[in-house]
């Protein structure tokens, strides 16, 4: 690692880690410690990510991570976590989305709900219109046989049937 950076959010006190994404250029880290838990994504890029705190798995798995575009990596709360590129990745900078867990909940529940709840609403009312218009379909079709049975619109009396 060449140098370090550290996000404005890392530590403010001003309030909760806010949601963005953010560029770490070839040769450069950054050292993060947020006050929120929260998602990292990988959105360009590799990235050789460090977290400290306790580890799973065996002896060997320190910590550190290998993420790539579209990885994820559930961060707590005060840990502390270290991005490098991976070498590999060029010259080209490493793109990363953060989302604290509040917000990470709050877009998940907006893409149930759009993805799911809208379209459901959206069925049930296009059932219930569907079920009225067949009943006010039925209820036509038969005030319209009366029409049909009695011929071209009038009801004929016995006498107008069989004249004299």
């Amino acid at each position: 690692m060449t140098s370090q950076n550290n996000l404005p959010f890392q530590f403010s006190d001003a309030g909760p880690a806010v949601a963005g994404r953010w560029q770490l250029a070839a040769g450069r880290a950054i050292s993060l410690r947020p006050r929120q838990a929260g998602m990292l994504r990988i959105t360009q890029g590799r990235v050789w990510a460090t977290l400290d705190g306790p580890q799973r798995g065996a002896g060997n798995e320190s910590g550190d991570r290998f993420l790539q575009r579209g990885q994820r990596l559930p961060v707590g709360a005060g840990q502390h976590l270290v991005l490098e590129p991976w070498p590999d990745s060029g010259e080209a900078p490493v793109y990363f989305e953060w989302t604290p867990v509040a917000a990470a909940v709050t877009a998940s529940a907006a893409r149930w709900n759009a993805a799911v709840i809208e379209p459901l609403h959206e069925a049930g009312q296009a059932v219930l219109m569907a079920g009225s218009a067949l009943g006010r379909l039925a209820l036509g079709l038969a005030g319209y046989a009366e029409f049909l049975v009695a011929g071209r619109g009038r009801v004929l009396s016995k006498c107008e049937a069989n004249p004299p």
